[in-house]
This record gives C-alpha cells, sequence and structure tokens, in this order.
C-alpha cells in the first residue's frame, strides 16, 4: 500500500486552529501525509475529525494555520485559484451526500461537468457506467436514484463520484459507518483495492478499529485539540496515553486485534 516516496507529502497542516465562536476544536494542530498511503484519522467525539478534513479541502476557513495539497496553499484562496488542485482529488462524505433528485450516473457525472462542460453526453455516461462498475455495483445501478439504492450501494455510489475525475488523493469520512460488519469489510477491500491499482493516496476519517486495522499504513490520533500521536498500529499500541490505550486495546480493540491475528495464520488461500 505504502509510496516508496515517503518522503513526499501530499498533505501538510500547520499550526491549524479551528473554532466555532469562543468553542475552539482545533489549537496548534499539525499533520502530514505521506504520498501513496491510506492515512486513518481517529479521535473521540467532538476532536473535530470532519472539521479537520474540511479545513484542508477549503470547506472551513480556520482561524490560524496552513494547509497546503500537492504543495499548494488551500486557505483563503479563490475557487478560480485552486481548480487545478481540485481537481486532483475526490471526496466521499459520510453518508455518500448523493443528490437525491439524480441518478447515480447522473450523481457520478456531477464534477465531470464542472470541470470539463463541453463533454460529449454520450462520453459522460461511459465515463459513469465506468466508474460505477468499478466500485463494485452492478451494471443497471446506473439509472437508478439514491432512495432505491441500500446503505451500502449508497456509499459505493458516492465512492464512483469521488473517483469520477481520476484523483490522486481521496478523502473518505466514515465510509463503513452504518454498514453490517460483512459490508464493512467488503467496502475495506474495494478501497485498499482501489489504492493499489490506481495509486491513491487515501485520507480516511473512521473510528472502525477493524478499518484501521486492515487497510491503514499509518494513522492520526485527534485529543486535547490537536494529533497527539501519528504512526502505525504496533507503534500507537506503545504509547501510554490513556485514551490511546483505552480505545485500541479495549474490548473492540481487542476484538480487531483477533481477527488480524486469525487472518495471518489462516492457510493460503483460506476465506
Amino acid at each position: 500500500m505504502r509510496s516508496d516516496k515517503q518522503d513526499d507529502p501530499v498533505i501538510v497542516v500547520r499550526g491549524l486552529k479551528s473554532a466555532f465562536g469562543e468553542q475552539v476544536v482545533h489549537e496548534g494542530l499539525d499533520l502530514s501525509v505521506r504520498r501513496g498511503e491510506i492515512f486513518g484519522v481517529v479521535g473521540g467525539s467532538g476532536t473535530g475529525k470532519s472539521v479537520l478534513m474540511r479545513s484542508i479541502i477549503g470547506l472551513q476557513t480556520p482561524v490560524e494555520g496552513e494547509v497546503e495539497v500537492f504543495g499548494q496553499p488551500t486557505i483563503n484562496r479563490e475557487e478560480t485559484e485552486l481548480t487545478e488542485v481540485t481537481k486532483r482529488w475526490g471526496v466521499l462524505f459520510q453518508g455518500g451526500a448523493l443528490f437525491s433528485t439524480l441518478t447515480v450516473a447522473e450523481n457520478v457525472q456531477v464534477p465531470i461537468r464542472e470541470f470539463y462542460p463541453s463533454l460529449d453526453g454520450a462520453l459522460l455516461d461511459e465515463i459513469a457506467a465506468y466508474k460505477v462498475v468499478m466500485t463494485g455495483l452492478p451494471a443497471d445501478a446506473g439509472p437508478k436514484f439514491p432512495a432505491e439504492l441500500s446503505g451500502g450501494m449508497k456509499k459505493r455510489a458516492g465512492l464512483a463520484r469521488a473517483l469520477a475525475l481520476d484523483p490522486e488523493l481521496l478523502f473518505l469520512d466514515e465510509p463503513t459507518a452504518g454498514l453490517d460488519p460483512i459490508g464493512a469489510a467488503a467496502f475495506d477491500e474495494l478501497t485498499a483495492s482501489l489504492q493499489k491499482t490506481l495509486g491513491l493516496t487515501v485520507f480516511l476519517i473512521t473510528h472502525d478499529l477493524d478499518t484501521l486495522y486492515a487497510i491503514c499504513d499509518r494513522v492520526a490520533v485527534l485529543a486535547d485539540k490537536k494529533v497527539i500521536a501519528v504512526g502505525t498500529i504496533d507503534e500507537l499500541l506503545a504509547l501510554d496515553h490513556p485514551w490511546i490505550q483505552e480505545y485500541f486495546k479495549g474490548p473492540r480493540g481487542r476484538a480487531a486485534i483477533a481477527t488480524v491475528e486469525r487472518n495471518e495464520h489462516a492457510p493460503e488461500g483460506a476465506e
């Protein structure tokens, strides 16, 4: 999963301060995401995981700090100045965030139409159909509306839209939330497969320990208004911070570890 270019950061955040009125969410937050890795972000409720992602992609303006994506600053920039950078990332928002009045195929076409308005309709249909199948949806999902899809299918449709412009960087906000264990595991496998096949860098917000163990190269822990630790699961387990210990070594953490150990010792080719 991890690229050889480990010192080539795709995302750099320095001294980020996020606040809503007098409520400070982040204070002096620093973060760096390497090219080609699946980078997990975890933290308790209210630690601002989604706020961090929105700040990186320009949907949230922080009080202080700097954010760079692909070496370009994204804070306080005109939308037109960020067009070339924006085309290089895709976003799957929590729940899919599909337009309910558009079909799946039309949803996938939205970012393409925004950046390439002159493209022929037949080509748009062809691209959308390809992205739908790429994310594991049946070919007949394209003409359907979001209300006709299951929760897992909506996630995949949202992922198809996020991949519409062939991005280098993929943001996933709680992609397995609301899915049953089988569906969540399947989505993890899809994410890892797409990352490897397409050479993506993935910024993944999750609370799902199975996801962290299964596909993340490194994990950042948000607490005390900043990133308190970044590392592999093993590196984080070696730290003595109370929240980290409780999160990774609690009942759910132990279950995730047991799953990993079973998979590691399973006979080759066994499911």
